[in-house]
């Protein structure tokens, strides 16, 4: 029996503190209190273009039962009267709904202007309580807001010198408050008086740039000085004008030109009056010591031709040029809404192994994506080549071989991943690259020139989209604990404004890496914009009949016989998933008439319901799986995903058309595949077990026969994997789900090969790219295709899933799994309405069940095979204990 213990207000909540923070650390015991107000996901934003952003909240309360009954939001352009409740452009008066994430629908919103907002929220009691003045700002909400012009150098795309920018202007009154707008094809430093503007890296992020150009604003007002000031811009080359060469054709891109940009420097005064100062005629260029800078190789820089003080008032341009007016590189300039890339965790070498005077191998004990940073000091005109790598001979120097392979260009005057550095012999240099990164653990230091390096030399920064955490796995097993480490340092490292393969040897947007990795993404981290913007990516690269390239964003490479539905369904895929984690229903919406196109196309070129679009089951251990029936599989799930969102969007004819078709899939596929004696589809692989069952295509009656043999497969193996991409999503899902939660546990714990646990005890500390460690291709050491691990512990052992039906975790379902070898977890998931946790500890054959369920939420508790009892439990918000006995 289970012995159900009803939760009371905890004195336990320090075991339910995630990344440092309590769970209620500001809430009051008597009221509920409105926090954390975001606007389009962000906390603040400082240009927000869109007429109608989206406006949430969370409820701060953790009383048992707790609840929102009603809100009102104020929105207005006075801050004084909005904290007193007077909305000049918005009020929503008193709604008596639960809704913590809802449209504007105010007064049409202004460009550049600042807007302050409050909600008020009503409690389960109908105590109304209040959150603090936030505010947000409009940006340029259309093209014709800008007032600068775009401007460049006067060099072709082959000049290899990075292009300077400078412009003195005088601040004669005192500053309120100023805002930097810069647009730019390529990439870009900003700096105002010498110092650099921001913390972002690698701004503004890759889109197809002659369809959709981003700019980003900046708040400089701390940087204006009264009185004379400078302006600076180093501008890169990124995407827009890439010169390295590779099999993926970037530098044939049709948007290739050499970098530009625009600006807008808008001051307001405290006098109430407003300056611009803009990009034009009036700016000077020049070149320094960037010498050459490329996104996919690495960065050339000489100290001797740095020219002090270029961004400070009073310095003699005297040799520098004018600029040059180039056209707007695509008519759609919007704003970068979204977390930026930053350098989020630095690391000191491990270890430093000198070989000679003029060669040391760096170890800095993480694979990563990043940059490093070196101060050196040594005779001038010595040349430093600093080579980045994931591998090592076994002489310990640096061994490129694994990544090193789809470089087409000049080894020796842009040698792949390796900085060269020129030293100044004049002080201490300091390099670090502005607009590459690379994918690295070791880092090779070879030169010229007889010279001294040590470990405090040489500093390495993990750089990535800098989204916030919001999940957390904790258990007994050491293992477990170390495979989520190791999926969510893949993971980050391949999130640089888009999910990207590998950090290293391509840096490519693969689709199916990106869908196949989505819900460990969102389990993991707060990353909406990034998915937002990626899926936008997808809309401007859609050809005109449906089709989608593999990589997004592209040049022009991808749109191939194999770019098929098990990896572009990231049009369906992601939107559907982040409706699910999220409750926002946005993406799909704006996703809709996409998604629609590319399945028609699929019905065009596939129409008795199969079809062989796609690239299989890739990098598979040794069994093949039958590419028709996988890609088959993906055309149901994106007709079942675009039936969901017809009949959310109220698009009835279009809900049954698409129902009807996803039903005719599935009845083609099962009629073609699918055994019914055998229960075995096709010829029985894992993947061509769990393909079927993890994505709805098992007829009911056929689900335990099918997931029987799956098992039967699995035990055969010794819980072993012998799957590719598609049976690594879809394996212990299809486990799991259908019964087999011990064996779905064996198998991610598996640890001899092939297995994920192969990988983590021979050291790795990001997830592979190949199951065997001695393949001699598809061996990246940092790659993201396998990431369904990370989000698998989410569903298990945790058991915190999502509620299509009451998406956001809005309802959560709790599944949770009690491995017979694993002794205690703590596994939590910050969802839109607060902090799930699902924690449990076993003593003998008692386990200690607790689960914290967010205010203005519910869930479901629905208890594992291996209990005594096993009846569904009702939860409200609150705190809850069970005590429940394994059979």
């Amino acid at each position: 029996m289970i012995d159900i213990l009803q939760a009371k207000q905890v004195l336990v909540l320090l075991a339910f503190t995630l990344f440092g923070h309590s769970l209620s650390a500001n809430a009051s015991k008597n009221a509920a209190r409105p926090v954390d107000l975001k606007v389009e996901h962000l906390t603040s934003p400082l240009a927000v273009d869109l007429s109608d952003p989206r406006l949430m909240w969370r409820m701060d309360d953790d009383r048992n039962g707790a609840r929102q009954r009603a809100y009102r939001i104020v929105v207005g352009e006075d801050s004084t009267e909005v904290s007193t409740g007077h909305g000049s452009e918005w009020d929503t008066d008193k709604v008596r709904a639960d809704d913590q994430l809802v449209t504007y629908r105010g007064n049409a919103l202004k460009p550049l202007r600042r807007y302050f907002w409050k909600v008020w929220v009503w409690d389960k009691d109908g105590v109304p309580s209040s959150s603090a003045v936030s505010v947000f700002e409009t940006g340029m909400m259309g093209i014709g807001s800008w007032q600068g012009t775009w401007i460049s150098d006067h060099h072709d795309i082959d000049y290899k010198k990075a292009p300077y920018f400078r412009k003195e202007f005088e601040a004669g009154k005192k500053v309120k408050y100023a805002r930097a707008y810069i647009a730019v094809a390529g990439l870009y430093e900003l700096s105002l008086n010498g110092k650099r503007v921001g913390n972002h890296r690698l701004d503004p992020m890759y889109t197809r740039f002659d369809r959709r150009t981003l700019y980003v604003a900046h708040d400089v007002t701390n940087l204006i000085q009264q009185g004379a000031n400078a302006l600076g811009v180093v501008l890169g080359n990124g995407w827009y004008n890439h010169q390295s060469l590779a099999v993926w054709d970037f530098h044939n891109a049709p948007w290739r030109a050499r970098p530009t940009f625009c600006m807008d420097l808008r001051i307001v005064y405290e006098d109430g009056t407003t300056e611009t100062i803009v990009s034009g005629s009036d700016w000077k260029t020049s070149t320094g010591p960037i010498t050459f800078n490329s996104i996919y190789t690495a960065e050339h820089y000489d100290a001797r031709l740095e020219q002090v003080g270029w961004d400070q008032p009073g310095f003699n341009a005297a040799s520098w040029e004018g600029v040059r007016y180039r056209s707007v590189p695509s008519q759609q300039v919007v704003s970068q809404l979204m977390q930026p890339i930053r350098l989020v965790r630095s690391y000191v070498p491990k270890s430093m192994k000198k070989f000679d005077d003029q060669t040391y191998v760096f170890d800095m004990g993480q694979n990563m994506a990043g940059v490093t940073k070196i101060k050196v000091k040594g005779k001038e005109g010595t040349v430093l080549k600093i080579k980045h790598g994931e591998r090592l001979f076994q002489n310990g120097r640096l061994d490129l071989s694994n990544i090193d392979v789809y470089f087409r260009g000049d080894k020796d005057s842009d040698p792949f991943q390796t900085d060269l550095l020129i030293l100044s012999g004049r002080k201490e240099d300091e390099f670090m690259a502005k607009f590459n990164y690379k994918g690295f653990r070791y880092v090779e230091i070879t030169s010229s020139e007889p010279i001294e390096l040590h470990e405090e030399n040489l500093t390495a920064y993990f750089m990535h989209s800098d989204v916030q955490p919001v999940g957390q796995v904790e258990t007994s097993s050491a293992l477990v604990n170390s495979l989520w480490e190791i999926t969510n340092n893949a993971y980050l490292s391949n999130l640089m404004g888009y999910p990207t393969d590998c950090p290293q040897r391509e840096k490519n947007g693969w689709t199916g890496d990106g869908h196949l990795a989505i819900e460990t993404a969102l389990y993991n981290f707060d990353g909406i914009t990034v998915y937002e913007k990626w899926l936008a990516d997808h809309r401007d690269e859609q050809q005109p009949n449906g089709v989608l390239p593999d990589i997004v964003p592209t040049g022009g490479w991808g749109y191939g016989t194999a770019n098929g539905l098990d990896w572009t369904s990231t049009i369906a895929i992601i939107p559907w998933e982040v409706y699910r984690y999220y409750g926002d229903a946005r993406l799909l919406r704006d996703c809709y008439e996409n998604i629609k196109r590319y399945v028609d196309y699929v019905v065009r070129i596939s129409p008795n319901g199969l079809t062989t679009f796609g690239r299989g089951d890739w990098v598979p251990v040794k069994s093949t799986s039958n590419l028709e029936l996988t890609s088959s599989t993906y055309f149901y799930t994106d007709a079942v995903i675009l039936a969901r969102a017809a009949k959310l969007f109220g698009k009835r004819a279009d809900y049954e058309k698409y129902t009807a078709l996803g039903q005719k899939i599935k009845d083609a596929i099962n009629e073609k595949y699918l055994n019914r004696e055998t229960g075995i589809y096709a010829d029985g692989s894992q993947t061509e077990l769990s393909v079927p069952l993890h994505w709805g295509i098992v007829p009911e009656e056929m689900k335990a026969k099918v997931a029987a043999n799956l098992n039967e497969k699995v035990i055969a193996s010794n819980y072993h994997l012998d799957v590719g991409v598609l049976g690594a999503k879809a394996l212990l899902n299809a486990l799991n789900d259908n019964g087999y939660a011990e064996s779905a546990y064996k198998v991610a714990v598996q640890d001899r090969y092939p297995s994920w646990g192969w990988w983590a005890v021979n050291g790795a500390t990001t997830l592979l790219e190949n199951w065997d460690l001695d393949a001699k291709r598809d061996i990246s050491d940092n790659h993201m295709m396998f990431g369904e691990i990370g989000g698998w512990f989410f569903k298990s052992i945790g058991g915190i899933l999502p509620d299509s039906d009451r998406p956001g975790f809005k309802h959560i379902i709790l599944r949770p799994i009690f491995p017979q070898t694993l002794d205690h977890s703590m596994v939590s998931h910050t969802a839109m309405y607060g902090t799930i946790v699902s924690k449990w500890q076993k003593k003998g054959k008692v386990i200690s069940y607790e689960v914290c369920v967010p205010a203005n939420s519910t869930a479901t508790l629905y208890m594992p095979s291996n209990v005594e009892d096993r009846k569904e439990v009702k939860l409200e918000a609150g705190m809850h204990q069970f005590a429940l006995r394994l059979k």
